[in-house]
């Protein structure tokens, strides 16, 4: 919206900032946070009213879980997604059809997650939405997102998969791209949802990605750099980064809050939202590789429950004490403020790693 006033920098001078990404993200930023500081707390209030004994806590997981976490509301997706949405509304140029599509995902992911949340409060039980039709839900959502992204993006690489590290490889998928790109976002919502699972343990891994993905969109959407960097161009990309900079912004003003002990927890409103907003700007911006590297983290939760159960129904034994992974370490004695930080330090590091992709080729 704000983008618009840049037109009159013709006339204006002053208004020159507002054509300038950067000066927009970092704007985006700013409005989320505060947005989510302002409502964050009226939020937070009415959703322990609505919710009495607020989220289940999973009588199988830590036994202090039991005791520090009970009571405690979900859906603070809400905040995020509500921050993030009025700021990216408020700093973008919505005549981007790139950004329309990330919010596309990131509101009908956010909405399959509020419906989830609602009927495990409702039933005072882990068993919410289906799984079968969550899934379905979501691959339809990343599907139509992807169509859509294929459409905007163009040729040469509409349809093709590029390799990070080596220079101009790209594998034509043909139509499976949409198929493809589909099962990243919905793969990128749900391992997200995994990893949520501790207070602060999810939404920084998410920042730090959204951050990377912040620099990406801005070099791939940019001729100049995305030459001397060897990147596949894709014009238009580089809007994302008001995005990512919004979700950064909505991540820490809910931080704040969701800190041990935590407020509010995210819930599959936030959750499944940020794994999907991530997973189809990866997508847009044809990073899709690099994305399984910056969140490795989360790759490698989703990673410990698929072996858990695999070898429980393989071998009826179990690989790990509990899956997710962080739970497993709990089980092992680490406290859960050890596991967040050294979680946080494993994401910061892969992100570092994830990014070296962009030079070294």
């Amino acid at each position: 919206m704000l983008y618009f006033l840049g037109q009159l920098g013709d006339s204006l001078t002053a208004f020159n900032v507002f054509r300038y990404i950067t000066f927009r993200t970092a704007g985006a930023v700013v409005t989320a946070l505060f947005f989510v500081f302002l409502f964050g707390p009226g939020m937070i209030k009415a959703l322990r009213l609505k919710q009495g004994k607020g989220q289940p806590i999973r009588e199988d997981g830590p036994a202090g879980h039991l005791l520090t976490k009970k009571g405690t509301p979900t859906m603070g997706g809400l905040m995020i997604l509500s921050g993030a949405v009025f700021s990216t509304l408020l700093w973008s140029n919505l005549a981007n059809g790139y950004v329309w599509v990330v919010l596309f995902v990131t509101v009908g992911f956010g909405a399959i997650g509020f419906y989830d949340d609602y009927l495990k409060v409702k039933r005072m039980s882990h068993q919410g939405f289906g799984s079968k039709q969550r899934l379905v839900l979501e691959a339809l959502i990343g599907v139509i997102a992807c169509y859509a992204l294929s459409q905007l993006s163009g040729e040469p690489y509409s349809n093709s998969l590029l390799f990070p590290f080596v220079k101009g490889l790209a594998l034509n998928l043909g139509y499976f791209f949409v198929l493809f790109g589909g099962f990243v976002i919905m793969a990128a919502g749900n391992s997200v949802n995994l990893t949520d699972g501790l207070d602060g343990l999810a939404i920084v891994p998410v920042m730090v990605a959204a951050a990377c993905f912040a620099l990406i969109a801005y070099l791939v959407g940019s001729v100049t750099f995305s030459e001397y960097l060897l990147l596949n161009y894709v014009p238009g990309t580089a809007e994302l980064s008001v995005v990512c900079g919004a979700l950064i912004g909505a991540g820490l003003g809910f931080l704040w809050f969701n800190a041990p002990p935590a407020q509010i927890f995210m819930g599959d409103t936030g959750s499944l939202a940020l794994g999907g907003a991530l997973g189809s700007i990866a997508v847009a911006t044809k990073h899709e590789i690099v994305l399984a590297i910056i969140g490795g983290l989360f790759v490698l939760e989703t990673v410990s429950v698929i072996v858990q159960v695999a070898s429980f129904r393989l071998t009826g034994k179990r690989v790990f004490r509990m899956a997710p992974i962080h739970h497993h370490f709990e089980h092992l004695g680490w406290t859960e403020s050890q596991v967040v930080i050294r979680f946080w330090i494993i994401s910061f590091v892969l992100a570092l790693i994830g990014l070296s992709s962009l030079k070294l080729r």
